[in-house]
């Protein structure tokens, strides 16, 4: 089931090109932090999309319409983030405050402890995050729905903690993969280029600049956006699962 989710959402990213390069546009201008809203809210509806619809469905990608809806769920998609993510944090500082107390080995024992705990809370964290969005979309946008932690509880417990983890840990391979095939791939191509320049003579250096503006080009308007979705939409039929 899990491998049906990763090709449905492979295939489901790659439908409309174009829609990538919008995301890619949007990118350029992340640092203006209202962008970046709108990034999320777009991902935000693929995740909507994929909680109503089915694996290997004909679902649509969204469209762009309605901005200002579309920045408001980002917003609130970055609050669940945010709010989530305050308890590995505050659990993270107790134990480092605790360990400044301590001396020596009990200090190193302390944070060594501190670390794993905070790093179950995180992993915890992160899976409320996604099916708590998840069920924030299901049921039609309702805010409360995402920290409604028993019937997020539930949702995981039917599809499985261990199906949950093991899609998210997958959803990071296959990400840094395809982030490192395209950059080995743009990297090797350039590299014959500037080396065969360089054997005719020329200096190499102005096509291994390229290489490098093409391969974050590419990343930004392509690769980024495409795993964006892709994340988005695994998500989205993993909760399918429980229904």
């Amino acid at each position: 089931m899990i491998l049906d989710i990763y090709k449905d959402s492979l295939e489901y990213s790659a439908k409309d090109w174009k829609t990538l390069v919008i995301l890619g546009v949007i990118c350029l201008f992340t640092l203006l932090l209202l962008p970046a809203f709108l990034i999320t809210g777009y991902n935000y509806r693929v995740i909507n999309t994929a909680v109503h619809g089915v694996i290997n469905g004909r679902d649509p990608l969204p469209d762009f319409e309605d901005l200002i809806s579309m920045f408001v769920d980002g917003v609130k998609v970055v609050i669940v983030q945010i709010l989530y993510l305050l308890l590995p944090i505050i659990i993270f500082f107790v134990f480092a405050v605790v360990a400044g107390q301590a001396n020596g080995v009990a200090a190193s024992a302390i944070m060594i402890i501190g670390c794993i705990v905070t790093f179950v809370a995180f992993v915890v964290a992160e899976l409320m995050i996604q099916m708590g969005i998840c069920h924030m979309a299901y049921n039609d946008g309702a805010f409360s729905k995402a920290f409604a932690i028993s019937e997020i509880k539930e949702v995981i417990d039917e599809i499985g903690w261990f199906e949950c983890i093991a899609t998210l840990l997958g959803l990071i391979i296959i990400t840094l993969v395809i982030f490192s095939v395209v950059s080995i791939i743009i990297g090797i191509i350039f590299t014959v280029f500037g080396v065969s320049t360089a054997v005719l003579g020329i200096n190499p250096s102005a096509i291994f600049i390229l290489g490098g503006i093409i391969n974050s080009l590419i990343t930004m308007f392509l690769v980024g956006p495409y795993l964006s979705i892709f994340n988005s939409r695994s998500i989205g039929l993993l909760y399918t699962m429980q229904i």
